[in-house]
Order: C-alpha cells, then structure tokens, then sequence
C-alpha cells in the first residue's frame, strides 16, 4: 500500500526485549503489505517510521499475542512484561493520533 500525501508517519523506537517479542510474532502479520519483513529485519538503531495501516496492525498482534496463554503461560515474565509496554507505548500513539 502505498502512502498519499494526507498520510502522517510515525516514528517510534522499538529496541532490547520489546523488539525481540516483537520479532518473535511476525508470522502473524503475514496479510500485513510487508511490515513482516520490515519488523523482522529491523535492528532497533533509528526509529521505525509506520503509518496508520502498520499501527493498526501492531497493535492487533500485539493484543493477539498478549493474550494466548500458549505464548505467555505467565504474565510476570520478561517477555510479557515488554510487550504489554510496547503495546502500550503504540496504542497510546494510535490514540492520540486517530481517536
């Protein structure tokens, strides 16, 4: 998909365990026009620029994710802990931009 000129993109930095969680469901965003393979080759040194589509589509992972006990049998651990920021850092982000 290719972004108009009314499109606004975002700039967030996902880097440590937030970006190794992250990096651990990409397979879920196989419809994703790419983002899959934008996510899984970044490295965490700049900001990701995203557009409103890739927030959408973090965000339904994310929450997707965060709620399979398979994934995360334990909400205190590491992993789960990181996500949940990161997901929340991104909805924040998505709210304040189109809510």
């Amino acid at each position: 998909m290719k972004p108009g000129r009314n499109d606004r993109k975002h700039k967030i930095l996902i880097a440590g365990a937030e970006l190794d969680e992250l990096q651990r469901h990409t397979w879920m965003m196989a419809e994703s026009f790419g983002l899959d393979g934008r996510i899984a080759r970044y490295r965490g040194k700049r900001p990701i620029g995203l557009y409103r589509w890739d927030l959408d589509c973090l965000v339904d992972v994310m929450k997707s994710a965060l709620a399979d006990p398979k994934a995360y049998p334990s909400h205190a651990s590491p992993g789960y802990l990181a996500l949940q920021a990161l997901y929340e850092r991104v909805k924040q982000e998505y709210d304040e931009a189109y809510k």
